[in-house]
């Protein structure tokens, strides 16, 4: 089954040109069905490029699934055209009275300053509070992963002394856990961040189940016992040259970057990058909406409860 997004959406173009099956809201309204409806709190500044990402994946499945794209109201976006975000993107009070049956918040390139400092802290603090009511299951990357485990159970984050950067093996811990099923013992992930949350203090908070992790990237996976908040910590959702993209922009700038790891053939950055997450990141997703979102959702979504 398709996802369904606005006729005039950037991502439209590119996803049909890739044989993804997407759905343009008049066709949509021809067909006698309840889409799955996720919400996708995007805070990355290159909204378009990760709109496509997540599209992608969230349209790679059997089930139908409606978005609806949520800045922050408390912040000026300077990346993405305003007239962009008029049309495609609603703020938090114009969905707070809706319900969904998943949300994904995104990571933001914020890592430097406290949680606090953020100046949309408290809007998105809001956001975590209202999930817990209005959400069947939240879906958190990056940051997003970060901050959402610091509001919920107090959990900091660490600078590390130099960036993590590149696509790194990781082991599955619960082989058995539903949001793994069909991973190999060891996969790739892309990951690119300057901080971290420490394990232990992870496995101190007993409402927590460590998934998935690398020995050189630290937990990659994490999820509630019941599977309605989910903390991803990298970026499977990544295309092939984002990683590309980040280094060249700094390297350009005169900034000192080393090489993603594990990305170019011999860590040679004259050759094409190698793709090895692409097949792993499909399966997260499909995973995360089938038996996070889809099999235990309540078909009325007003029966959402904490």
């Amino acid at each position: 089954m398709p996802i369904k997004i606005p006729n005039e959406l950037p991502a439209y173009k590119t996803l049909t040109e890739e044989n993804i099956f997407v759905m343009t809201e008049t066709r949509a309204t021809t067909q006698d069905i309840r889409p799955l409806r996720i919400a996708i709190v995007n805070l990355m500044p290159t909204k378009i490029d990760t709109e496509t990402q997540l599209l992608r994946l969230l349209g790679n499945t059997s089930l139908q699934v409606e978005t609806e794209l949520i800045k922050m109201r408390s912040h000026i976006s300077k990346n993405t055209s305003a007239e962009h975000l008029t049309a495609f993107y609603k703020t938090f009070p114009e969905i707070s009275d809706q319900n969904f049956d998943g949300m994904i918040i995104t990571g933001a390139p914020v890592e430097h300053l406290a949680f606090e400092e953020v100046e949309y802290w408290q809007e998105l603090c809001e956001i975590f509070e209202w999930s817990k009511k209005h959400v069947h299951s939240t879906f958190h990357i990056c940051w997003g992963a970060q901050a959402a485990l610091y509001y919920h159970f107090g959990i900091r984050k660490h600078m590390m002394d130099q960036k993590l950067f590149g696509v790194f093996p990781h082991r599955a811990e619960r082989k058995n856990y539903i949001l793994l099923r069909g991973f190999d013992d060891v996969f790739m992930a892309p990951h690119s961040r300057h901080t971290t949350v420490y394990r232990e203090d992870l496995e101190r908070c007993d409402a927590l189940k460590i998934l998935a992790s690398s020995e050189e990237a630290g937990v990659y996976a994490a999820a509630t016992d019941n599977g309605r908040q989910i903390f991803i910590m990298g970026h499977s959702e990544y295309d092939p040259l984002t990683l590309e993209k980040e280094y060249l922009r700094d390297k350009n700038a005169g900034l000192k970057i080393q090489v993603p790891k594990n990305y170019y053939p011999d860590d040679d950055d004259t050759k094409e990058p190698i793709v090895t997450w692409r097949s792993h990141a499909n399966l997260l997703y499909a995973n995360w909406l089938n038996y996070m979102v889809y099999q235990t959702t309540p078909y009325d979504l007003k029966e959402i409860t904490v």
